[in-house]
């Protein structure tokens, strides 16, 4: 059996904190208590917030070992936060996810019974339907989708969805550089260049309720076109893996 790592990067997320936290602790002592996985760990990667995030999650991780908090003195952006969650988890398989809950934790049962079936490296979900978001959102990352599939052949339906189950291992192959949204597509790319098996499958998707997402904004736009346009020569030159 295989250790759980959850792990969500958060800058000025105090509303949501305690709710993602509490959703991956259900999951995770439920699959513990069936005999699913061995072990598990919830980190918090607090990314230089400026709110009562930092306060909040030290709060709720002094009352379980298994919760763990990172702080970064300086702002990091997603692509940072990431690193930094996929280098401190110790589990053999990570869960990646978004901490305002952009879909129903329980559908990481599924996920790692996907994995173990399939043997997969990584198990990445799509998204049903993503009508709630906005018509912008939506052509934003339908272009975004076609975009990498054209440059890069990655047969991903939605790659920068927050639902990223990967093994540790991977990691002993993979080194990740974006510091900002393209990070998504970085890991996915390498990881399909360099053959290891991904799969996916669909979820319901739940649209952030509290608080403004940054990730349709232009500058992340800019930042993601400018990281995909520094890293596109290295990761082209991938000898892809059949």
């Amino acid at each position: 059996m295989d250790g759980v790592t959850i792990f969500f990067p958060a800058y000025n997320e105090e509303m949501y904190v305690k709710r993602a936290v509490e959703a991956a602790r259900e999951v995770v002592d439920l699959m513990l208590k069936e005999g699913e996985i061995s072990d598990y760990e919830i980190i918090i990667i607090n990314d230089a917030s400026t709110d009562n995030t930092a306060t909040v999650a030290d709060e709720i991780a002094s009352k379980d070992e298994r919760i763990k908090v990172i702080h970064h003195q300086e702002n990091k952006g997603l692509g940072g936060a990431m690193r930094t969650g996929f280098a401190n988890a110790s589990k053999e398989v990570i869960l990646y996810s978004d901490i305002d809950l952009p879909f129903d934790m329980m559908e990481l049962r599924k996920a790692y019974r996907f994995m173990r079936y399939y043997e997969a490296d990584i198990v990445s979900a799509f998204r049903y339907d993503r009508t709630g978001e906005g018509l912008r959102r939506l052509i934003y990352s339908k272009c975004y989708n076609a975009l990498i599939m054209a440059l890069f052949r990655l047969r991903v339906k939605d790659v920068n969805f927050a639902f990223k189950l990967v093994r540790r291992e991977i990691f002993d192959h993979i080194e990740l550089r974006s510091d900002g949204s393209f990070i998504d597509a970085e890991l996915m790319i390498k990881a399909d260049r360099l053959g290891m098996r991904i799969i996916q499958f669909g979820t319901n998707y739940f649209h952030r309720s509290r608080g403004v997402s940054t990730l349709s904004s232009w500058s992340v736009i800019f930042k993601i076109l400018r990281e995909m346009s520094t890293l596109y020569s290295e990761l082209r030159s991938i000898k892809t893996v059949k």
